[in-house]
């Protein structure tokens, strides 16, 4: 028997089989088109057992098997041995069925349009008409919206008033919504403060400048209030009280005839506030002899509160508040103690205040200074 390989094939000294070709052993099969002895022959048909790409025993799939549908496309690192993975929005953490603790729209299947903002507050059903009241009006207006358009509070809040028992219309207690009135026939209160419900009612603060009479018009053509009323001004108003020529400061203005009785009336005492400016140093017991009351020509008169608010060389400013409304009070009481008064401008009258606001300038009152202004007359 010869040694070696015979030209067509046969078998080995060890008795294996040779290729048809006689190549050494391991060589790719005929048909496969891999070099013989090539490494990493598994993409190109070269033996079992030694591709790099990651082919099993007998070959690799060709390229036009790697579909979408393949379970291993796309895994990148199965030969790491972590098994498939994936994509990073659809992974789990241990215990979680969803990433956040509860599922997003998208992982219970559902859909919902881009402008959905979430469910709506269930409305609240109307509250039932209220007719047992003698003030009731069917096709009034609902008291707790009349009371935040006249700016006590807002809705919600004067429906609390309301339940709470803190309104009142025409004197009786309202505990039940619903209740409508005609606010030009009605008196409302919250807490024992009138409400102003009545819009064809004007009040108004105008601070008075020196040298103008008070009066709507002035025969002898001096300045007067109507000169500083606008022209588009529908309503007619009269003043309360009086200021005289040279005097400054606070002058209410109102079309409200019951409100403008009251103030000036002596029996509800309305406390006024003056700055007085008069000739200095002021001796000692000046302010205690004006509280104790001095005697003038129509009987004995006192200052409620006396108050030295400044000092300079030559003049004092001096703080009083007084509730008599007789006829040039003030100069009559500093005239009688020796301090003729120098300037004199009124900053308060009753709970309004002239403030910050400009001479020669009206402004309407706030709701609260109006409430605030009839109670302080028991209206």
């Amino acid at each position: 028997m010869a040694y070696g390989n015979s030209s067509r094939g046969g078998r080995s000294a060890s008795g294996r089989p040779q290729n048809s070709r006689g190549g050494r052993p391991g060589a790719g099969r005929p048909g496969q088109g891999g070099k013989p002895g090539a490494k990493g022959a598994g993409a190109r048909g070269g033996r079992p057992g030694a591709p790099k790409n990651g082919a099993g025993k007998g070959g690799v799939k060709g390229f036009g098997e790697k579909k979408f549908g393949d379970k291993k496309f796309g895994a990148g690192r199965a030969g790491r041995g972590r098994g498939t993975e994936l994509p990073k929005r659809e992974r789990r953490a241990p215990g979680r069925p969803y990433r956040s603790g509860e599922a997003f729209a998208h992982e219970r299947g559902e859909y919902r349009v881009s402008n959905y903002a979430g469910p709506h507050r269930p409305r609240r059903p109307r509250n039932a008409p209220v007719d047992h009241y003698e003030f009731y009006d069917h096709d009034g207006v609902r008291l707790q919206k009349l009371l935040a358009q006249a700016g006590v509070a807002s809705r919600r809040v004067c429906e609390e008033m309301i339940t709470e028992g803190r309104v009142t219309v025409n004197g009786e207690v309202v505990t039940e919504l619903g209740v409508r009135v005609d606010p030009s026939k009605v008196t409302v209160q919250v807490d024992g403060m009138t409400v102003q419900t009545n819009d064809k009612l004007v009040y108004m603060a105008f601070n008075k400048p020196a040298g103008v009479v008070s009066t709507m018009e002035d025969p002898e053509g001096r300045p007067c209030i109507s000169d500083f009323l606008r022209s588009s001004m529908s309503e007619r108003v009269f003043h309360v009280g009086r200021l005289d020529v040279e005097t400054e400061g606070l002058l209410l203005l109102t079309n409200d005839g019951e409100l403008a009785n009251r103030l000036t009336h002596p029996s509800y005492e309305v406390p006024k506030t003056y700055l007085v400016q008069v000739p200095g140093p002021m001796e000692p017991g000046v302010g205690a002899a004006m509280k104790k009351g001095i005697r003038l020509e129509d009987g004995v008169t006192r200052v409620d509160e006396f108050k030295l608010v400044d000092s300079t060389p030559g003049h004092v400013l001096v703080e009083v508040t007084i509730h008599s409304g007789k006829n040039r009070i003030v100069r009559r009481l500093f005239d009688a103690v020796g301090y003729p008064v120098e300037r004199l401008v009124r900053v308060e009258m009753g709970p309004i205040r002239i403030g910050s606001q400009k001479q020669g300038t009206i402004r309407n009152l706030s709701k609260v200074e109006i409430g605030h202004l009839l109670a302080s007359v028991d209206m």
